[in-house]
Formats: structure tokens, sequence, C-alpha cells
């Protein structure tokens, strides 16, 4: 199964790819099933399921399934226009879809979270109504969000066991295995392999501009974070710390009393940094995931500003080498906190991170495959447990401390020759059993761990 670097990596919004931009797209999706239907819709009304019930408020799932609905898409989100629509939804209690016109949708009554056992098809599910003046459903789609922004319905859910392997890629690895061994077959690297499939579906010129708009939008992200005060939203007052952490580092920089470890906040402090934007519904790039977007940006972020040599000329090669291993891990378990916990989220994002790292540190495929393998295997059995169901505690400094794995076990694997005892795909595939073990309690849901676990003031 082929994944784009553009796949893994999408421009959205805050504060969650699978309860946030995920709902927004699958609303996208139903808005052109019902423009190419031949029924004249009066109404529209939505369900949430599972994960999506669960912690749907906290995640915003609720505003995203509405703007949604009103034709809002992630990648070109307009604020202001979002606010406006949701002012005009609470006073007239409709919608205005482009091309649909004016159509019935009363969150009070049209939007319902069930709270039940989830739909059979992921932890993330929601079903998408329209209906007519009597207010009898006409049309009806059941989606599903199922991690990092990306969306399948029911049916596309159902086929995907059967599809056939795709073809016409040069390297169509979906293995780590398999990867090295056309590495080693070719004498190429993971990114060169990485761009030579991506090259078959846009040009260069196309491919090189998207990765640096990527790595131009984590950068920004991180210097808005950096600059940002405040209390973020939700109701928990939890403060913004990035500005503070980097305004007391740039003050101690060039003293000789500063101890070596201080680096690791350095590190802290650019992810911590995405994910306060993201928690405030900022502009985010997934990674794979919004509540793991701040890993790969901050190790990115780390190398180009800490480590002699580092050169932006090749943060492309960082991006394609962290893609190819994000494409396995989803491939063959999943990058969804619903559905493994934050093993899935934050730990898929170390892995990707250290890969990338090692890759343009000059390490070899074995020895990128080896870092990917050392930052996941110390992930394995993290819990989703998000206190009030917002992407804030713990999770904001979870990207950061995955940020320090990421770069720890980069250096790691470059110190050795790549040959190890656990291999990355059995690493995948322990995370997979683990998450399919793991109660749903700690699956985003907020039901268990440090969710429950608060203080009583």
């Amino acid at each position: 199964m082929f994944l784009s670097v553009f796949d893994m990596f999408k421009i959205g919004i805050g504060p969650s790819s699978s309860h946030t931009m995920g709902p927004m797209v699958a609303a996208a999706r139903f808005l052109a099933l019902l423009r190419n239907s031949p029924f004249r819709a009066q109404g529209l009304r939505a369900s949430l399921h599972g994960s999506l019930a669960f912690t749907g408020h906290g995640h915003a799932t609720d505003r995203a399934v509405i703007l949604g609905l009103a034709g809002f898409e992630p990648q070109t989100y307009d604020a202001p226009g979002a606010e406006a629509t949701l002012t005009a939804n609470r006073a007239e209690r409709r919608l205005s879809p482009p091309g649909l016109g004016s159509l019935r949708f009363d969150p009070a009554q049209d939007l319902v979270f069930d709270y039940g056992p989830p739909l059979p098809g992921h932890a993330n599910g929601l079903i998408l109504m329209a209906t007519d003046a009597q207010g009898d459903v006409i049309l009806q789609e059941t989606y599903y969000s199922v991690g990092g922004g990306f969306v399948v319905s029911a049916d596309e859910l159902a086929g995907a066991a059967r599809a056939p392997r795709q073809t016409g890629f040069p390297f169509p690895f979906d293995s780590a295995a398999g990867m090295l061994s056309m590495a080693r077959d070719s004498g190429l690297s993971i990114a060169a392999m990485k761009r030579a499939n991506e090259l078959t579906l846009r040009s260069a010129t196309e491919l090189d501009a998207g990765l640096a708009r990527l790595w131009s939008v984590m950068n920004a992200c991180i210097d808005r974070g950096l600059s940002g005060e405040g209390i973020l939203p939700g109701g928990l007052g939890v403060k913004r710390r990035a500005q503070a952490i980097h305004q007391a580092l740039l003050a101690e920089r060039g003293l000789n009393l500063t101890p070596p470890h201080v680096i690791n906040d350095w590190m802290s402090c650019y992810a911590m940094a995405v994910n306060e934007e993201n928690a405030a519904g900022g502009q985010v790039v997934t990674a794979p995931t919004n509540g793991a977007a701040g890993v790969v940006p901050a190790v990115i972020r780390y190398w180009l500003d800490h480590v002699p040599g580092a050169s932006p000329r090749l943060a492309g090669d960082f991006l394609l080498t962290a893609a190819a291993i994000g494409g396995l891990i989803k491939h063959n378990a999943s990058i969804s906190g619903a559905e493994c916990g934050c093993q899935a989220e934050v730990g898929s994002a170390a892995a990707m991170a250290a890969a990338g790292l090692c890759a343009v540190m000059g390490g070899t495929p074995p020895q990128v495959e080896n870092a990917a393998e050392i930052a996941l295997e110390h992930h394995l059995g993290m819990t989703c447990d998000p206190v009030k169901g917002l992407v804030q505690v713990p999770c904001i400094e979870r990207n950061g401390l995955g940020a320090i794995k990421a770069v720890s076990a980069a250096s790691l694997a470059l110190r050795g020759d790549g040959q190890h005892f656990m291999p990355l795909d059995n690493c995948i595939e322990a995370m997979r059993q683990t998450g399919a073990d793991m109660s749903d309690k700690y699956k985003e849901t907020a039901l268990g761990g440090l969710a429950v676990n608060v203080p009583n003031c």
C-alpha cells in the first residue's frame, strides 16, 4: 500500500487529526456525495461514536462536524469565516454548504454523541445523514477517521482487505525487511527510493516545492508557539510554557555554567511550541497525527539549529525517510491513538523522526531502520489518556520527550553498524498486538489513566 509523503504529512488545523481534521474531511466527502445524488435535501444530521463521542467535546469534534457540513476543509480553513458560520448556526439553526442551499441543522438535536459501543469498523466512527422536508433520512454514509486525518467510508474499509497490491512504483516495499532488501540491491538510500516512488505521481519540481512547503509550515508553527502566551482553551487552565522556556534558554546561551543536558530543553521547547499551537486550534502539520505533531519538526529544528554541518537542503530527505517509516507503521499496525494508544501516535512520530535524523546525519539504511526500531520499541505500551479529552495533558510534554527519545535513538543507531536483535517489522507487530490487547479505557476515551486521576481543585 503506497502512502505518499503528502499523505503522512498533511497541513491542517488543531487540536486533533483524527477528531478534528478527520470529521471535517468526512463531512466534505458527504457533501460531495449529496451534490451528486438525485435527492433534494432539506436538513443534515450526524452521530458520533466510540472515541469521537467520548472525547469529542475536548477535541472540538462537534465544531469540526458543523464546519465540515458548512463546507469548510482543513487545508483551506478560514478562521474568521468559521467563527462567523458558527455564530450564524447558533442563531439560525441552519447551514449553507456551497451548492446545496440552506439546510436545517440544529446541533442540539441533529448532532448526537452516542456513548454506546463503537461502530464495528474502527474506534472513530461517525454517521452523516441528509433528510427531507419531513425529517426522514434520504441519504446516509458511515465514515471512519482512522488517524492522521485519513478517512475511509464503511465500504472502503471493508474493501481494503481485498484490495490488490499496488503496482507501478519502482520500490513497492511494504515491510522494513523489503525496504532494506531493495536498498541493498539498488544501492540507494531510503529517501532516494521514496523519492523515486513519489516521482511516479508528480514532477521533481512539484515534489521539492511540496516538501519545502511542509517544512516551512512546520517551522512557522514552532515560531508561533515560541512567541505565544496565555492560557490554552478548554477549561483545564493549562498555561503556555514554550515561550518562557525559550526566553530562558536564549538568556543562558554561552554561559559556562549551563549543563550539557540543557539541549534536551531545546528539543522539548520546540516540540511543546508546536503542540501548544495545536491545542489552541492553530495550523499544524500532521506528523503523523496532530497529537504527535511536535516530534518531527522539533527534531528537524534541533538538527538545523544545534548540529554542526546540518543543511536545510537535506530537510526533504529527512521528511521522505520519516514518511517511509510512518507508512510502514500505518500499513502494518496503526497511527491512531483510539486504536492502539499513544504508542501509535508519539511512538510512531519518534520512530519517524529518529529515522529521518539518522539518515541526514549519514546513516546507512540498516542504521536508519535500527533508529526507528529503537525509538518505537521504547514507546511500546504507552496509553492515550488525555485529561478532559483535551490534547494538552499529557500530550504537550509527551511530544517533547518523544523528540528526546528520537534523537537518542538516532545517536545510538549511528554508533552501531545497523545490526541489531529486534527487527523494525517485529517491533511494529508488537505495537499492533499491544494495542489490540490494551483496554479501551486507555485508547483516547479519557476513561482511564491520567484522565481520571486529576486534582480535585
